[in-house]
């Protein structure tokens, strides 16, 4: 039987239905129906409460803006980071600026929003050898800033259309690091680790075969660098048109590339002109201190032309200008790493071991056998608390057994495998306030 009138379930009114237009919004299994003007009214006051939360949000964000700026000033953010940090005062100069001026950025937009003018993104791009502390310094940086930071390998990352994972997928592991909040997502730090493992192969020539896993994804990543809106699927599924998607403004992520780069020296070098070593018997063959100190120098004075010929392609280095450079670590600087950071290797064990009521010391000479090795195994700093682990793997093993307090010796023989750590007894003291 048709309907030719009802009764509106929100307003009450008996609607008379003589077009299309007075057509309810019908749920036939209840019999609950709306007028089209009440569905209006809903649909205005949905709107209006969107945008006094957005309002709300901004404000809220606003002041909280302020606030970091005010309590994280370059040289407070240095001086956080030489807690954790050996050496790289330079990299943690350039840091500190980007991420302040990074910050100030947005509080400009914030502040200037009817102006037609803008300041623009300053994303960075970090070099340094393997273990010398690029991720350990965001990492620090972004828990200062208590912002959401993300890493993502970049060497992991296709071209779209390619098996593998698209670009999309770093802002996707941020939005996981932001607590599926899409807001702090919209402000975090986005780490691409082995960005030089996508330097086109032909370096600065263009090549004429396809490369989907490196020039195809440098023009990939274009966009999301400057800023754009980027959707991708929670789930990390493919995106088809029955996948719910999540929408992403990069505007305000602040973007660094990172990597060995490993050779970028000797294109430094030749520009410079500076190879000109004798060839032949009577070359000199120069130490490891020397070839050290000569990548120290040459580091420093990277260009973006020698990011072009190192396989960069022009468009993404024009979207990275800030370029901060990590020297390698001697054995001393690695030395330094092993007791005096804050979350240094060899204070971690002292605590593990005082709950124990163990009591942990290692000889000098034995810190130093440890540094030789991380430089052994061309490894740096990531190095360090694995050969450390491998030397105490039998006496944490034996040590919960009993709860006597005692004192563990490391020497440099048990560092090289030739005798096992020396465990004495030891009078009873509170060891985890001495640790503490």
């Amino acid at each position: 039987m048709a309907l030719d009138t009802y009764h509106c379930s929100i307003c009450g009114r008996r609607i008379k239905i003589t077009t299309r237009a007075d057509m309810p919004v019908l749920d036939p299994n209840t019999g609950f129906a709306i007028c089209r003007n009440c569905v209006k009214k809903i649909y205005q006051f949905v709107e209006e409460d969107e945008i006094r939360r957005n309002r709300s949000l901004k404000k809220n964000f606003k002041d909280a803006l302020g606030d970091l700026l005010e309590k994280n000033k370059p040289h407070v953010i240095k001086e956080y980071l030489d807690e954790f940090i050996i050496m790289q005062e330079r990299a943690k100069k350039i840091l500190s600026v980007a991420a302040y001026n990074h910050y100030k950025r947005m509080k400009y937009d914030l502040d200037n929003r009817d102006v037609d003018s803008e300041i623009d993104k300053s994303n960075v791009i970090i070099l340094g050898p393997t273990g010398c502390g690029k991720t350990a310094l965001l990492s620090h940086l972004s828990k200062l800033l208590d912002i959401p930071f993300a890493v993502t390998d970049a060497s992991s990352l296709t071209e779209a259309g390619f098996v593998g994972a698209d670009v999309e997928v770093a802002v996707r592991n941020l939005y996981y690091a932001a607590g599926r909040d899409i807001e702090k997502t919209e402000h975090g730090i986005i780490y691409l680790d082995e960005f030089d493992k996508i330097a086109r192969k032909s370096g600065e020539n263009n090549s004429i075969t396809a490369d989907p896993g490196h020039e195809g994804v440098q023009q990939g990543l274009l966009k999301m660098l400057e800023g754009s809106v980027v959707e991708f699927t929670e789930r990390g599924q493919r995106k088809h048109p029955e996948a719910p998607t999540i929408k992403v403004n990069t505007k305000n992520i602040l973007f660094i590339v990172g990597g060995a780069f490993v050779g970028i020296e000797k294109i430094v070098e030749k520009r410079l002109k500076k190879n000109d070593s004798p060839i032949g018997f009577g070359s000199e063959i120069p130490s490891k201190e020397d070839t050290d100190e000569k990548f120290n120098e040459l580091i420093h004075q990277v260009r973006p032309e020698d990011l072009m010929k190192y396989g960069i392609i022009p468009e993404i280095i024009g979207r990275l200008p800030v370029i901060c450079t990590l020297e390698t670590l001697d054995e001393d600087a690695l030395l330094r790493i092993l007791t005096e950071p804050k979350n240094a290797p060899v204070k971690q064990y002292e605590k593990l071991l005082a709950m124990d009521n163990v009591k942990l010391e290692f000889d000098e000479a034995a810190l130093r056998r440890v540094a030789k090795m991380a430089i052994e195994r061309k490894t740096g700093a990531r190095s360090l608390k694995g050969i450390i682990e491998d030397v105490m793997l039998d006496v944490m093993f034996e040590i919960p057994k009993s709860d006597e307090p005692r004192r563990v010796v490391i020497t440099e023989a048990c560092i090289k495998g030739e005798e096992q750590p020396q465990i004495f007894p030891l009078e009873e003291v509170n060891l985890n306030k001495e640790s503490a």
